[in-house]
């Protein structure tokens, strides 16, 4: 019977311990393949980097860089990209019709709130 220390080992990569500028390397080449700042986290976390060892948060390499998209926004605007889609093929499709109008809404209110709280 294996015990209880081997068990909980089983399915995690053992954790990598590189300097602060290859980690800074590695969260800009995700951010530039197109990756949220929560979705690089999850990334580095399954290659056994974990984050939190270093000095900087993710989001605040990623503004440094000027790579920085709130993931609230960049989600709403996916959301509205797969409806628009959608709608153009279905024409008859009020419900999608709606949906666009109401995504595009919301979009809307957040871009014109993060403006406000940015300023």
């Amino acid at each position: 019977m294996p015990k209880k220390s081997e068990e909980k080992s089983k399915g995690r990569t053992p954790l990598k311990k590189i300097s602060e500028k290859e980690f800074e390397k590695k969260v800009i080449e995700l951010a530039q393949e197109g990756l949220t700042a929560e979705k690089i986290g999850e990334s580095l976390r399954q290659q056994g980097i974990h984050p939190k060892e270093y000095g900087k948060k993710i989001s605040k390499i990623l503004k440094e860089h000027g790579l920085w998209i709130n993931p609230d926004i960049k989600n709403l605007e996916k959301k509205l990209e797969r409806i628009q889609k959608h709608a153009e093929k279905h024409k008859q499709d009020k419900r999608a019709k709606r949906d666009k109008e109401r995504v595009f809404q919301q979009l809307r209110k957040l871009r014109e709130y993060f403006k406000r709280v940015e300023n």
